[in-house]
C-alpha cells in the first residue's frame, strides 16, 4: 500500500490555527480522529508541498472526478 493506492474511506479535514499557536491539522474519518499540530513555520513548508503536488498532478493531466 502506498501513496498511489487508491481507497474508499471518506474522510473531513479541517485546518485552523490553535490557541498555542500552532496549526492543526484535523482529520475525522468516522470513529477515527486524528488531530496534527505544527509550528507556523512546518505548515508553510507542508502547504508548499502541496501546492507543488497539485501543480504536478496538473501537469501529469491530473484525473478529474466527478
Amino acid at each position: 500500500m502506498g501513496i498511489d493506492t487508491e481507497r474508499d474511506i471518506e474522510a473531513n479535514l479541517q485546518i485552523g490555527p490553535t490557541d498555542q499557536g500552532m496549526v492543526r491539522l484535523f482529520i475525522d474519518a468516522g470513529s477515527l480522529e486524528i488531530p496534527m499540530d505544527f509550528e507556523p513555520e512546518e505548515a508553510i513548508e507542508i502547504a508548499e508541498e502541496i501546492r507543488a503536488a497539485a501543480q504536478a498532478a496538473q501537469q501529469a493531466g491530473g484525473k478529474k472526478r466527478r
